[in-house]
């Protein structure tokens, strides 16, 4: 049986492609009548009725208090689909925290639903400031640690004048998330050339882990206890890089860093996987819709760690198709590879 890292993935991976997917792949239907009894209590859409929407709007399924359930529901729908393969380790970029921790059996299925369904309502009511995506690495993948830190002392810069907030959002294999206020991004945007596009604004997210979201982080501690929190059975990579072993986790110190340090500083997704690969070796790196968008970036922080000597995006592309090492679930060849032997 082979091994596998499990990193859930964030904001901004229910699309256009996306529309339908919960319904076609979701594996229990007890559950995600759970789900949608904790919608209506909190007078929220159905889950079932934006995935079944005749078309994709970005006002309605990209909203925080939206988008965060469907892709929460999403992954782990996906995780609970997993056939014939050893999950050794999970983690997740950005709000895929909430998703890893319920896979992880840190938080109930319904605890993890309420956590990322809240803290999607919260950020989505707060909506303080912004994000954009700016690449540190050429079409070749090639790290590039010269532009990186060029790029964060611009960064920097910015920050330091009066008025202006921008910090380092998510460190994101190839590239860098930042956030801030529409002062600090525009400056950013007039500082650096356009290189296709990018730097690309992000439609309804807000200057996530910064210390804008101070606010959002002191609402989501309120709304939720740390009781809903409990030790993990599977080994839980954070955006630090900070293992969470099973037996050894404390769960106030989970609750702390989940609506804290989560919430209001910088995410390190790059250490995150970086730490999974050389801690726990996986036979493979399983991504699970819906989308399959995290799949490049996963395959940057690989190449930037060396991973299986990798220098570039034709290294991992030649690796990839002698012996495949990604499994992005939202294409369904690969899908196909995880989910159709024997459940374990």
């Amino acid at each position: 049986m082979k091994t596998a890292v499990f990193i859930c993935p964030g904001r901004g991976t229910y699309n256009a492609a996306e529309l339908g997917s919960l319904g076609r792949t979701f594996p229990d239907a007890g559950l995600l009548a759970q789900f949608e009894n904790e919608r209506a209590f909190g007078n929220q859409e159905s889950l079932m009725a934006l995935d079944s929407a005749t078309s994709f709007s970005i006002s309605r399924h990209g909203r925080g208090d939206n988008a965060s359930a469907l892709i929460y529901a999403c992954g782990l729908g996906d995780f609970l689909s997993l056939t014939d393969v050893k999950v050794v380790a999970v983690t997740g970029n950005s709000m895929g925290w909430y998703t890893a921790l319920a896979c992880a059996g840190a938080l109930s299925p319904l605890n993890g639903f309420r956590v990322a369904n809240t803290m999607g309502r919260l950020m989505q009511e707060a909506l303080i400031g912004g994000q954009l995506v700016y690449p540190v690495v050429g079409d070749d993948w090639r790290d590039d640690p010269a532009r990186r830190a060029k790029l964060l002392e611009l960064v920097a810069e910015i920050a330091a004048r009066p008025g202006l907030q921008l910090a380092l959002s998510i460190d994101l294999g190839g590239m860098l998330v930042l956030a801030g206020n529409e002062p600090g991004l525009a400056a950013f945007e007039a500082a650096t050339p356009r290189e296709g596009r990018f730097p690309l604004r992000l439609t309804n997210h807000a200057a996530f882990h910064t210390a804008l979201q101070e606010p959002v982080a002191a609402r989501g501690r309120a709304a939720l206890s740390a009781d809903l929190f409990t030790q993990p059975k599977i080994p839980m990579i954070d955006g630090r890089g900070h293992i969470w072993w099973p037996g050894s986790t404390d769960a106030q110190s989970l609750w702390d860093y989940t609506l804290g340090h989560q919430v209001t500083e910088a995410y390190d997704f790059t250490r995150a996987v970086t730490h999974a690969a050389r801690e726990f070796a996986p036979d493979l790196f399983i991504i699970p819709g819906p989308g399959n968008t995290l799949g490049g970036a996963v395959a940057q922080v690989l190449i930037r760690a060396n991973w299986r000597d990798m220098t570039c995006k034709e290294d991992f592309q030649k690796l990839q198709s002698e012996t495949p090492l990604l499994v992005s679930m939202g294409l369904a060849p690969q899908r196909a590879t995880v989910t159709e032997g024997t459940r374990t």
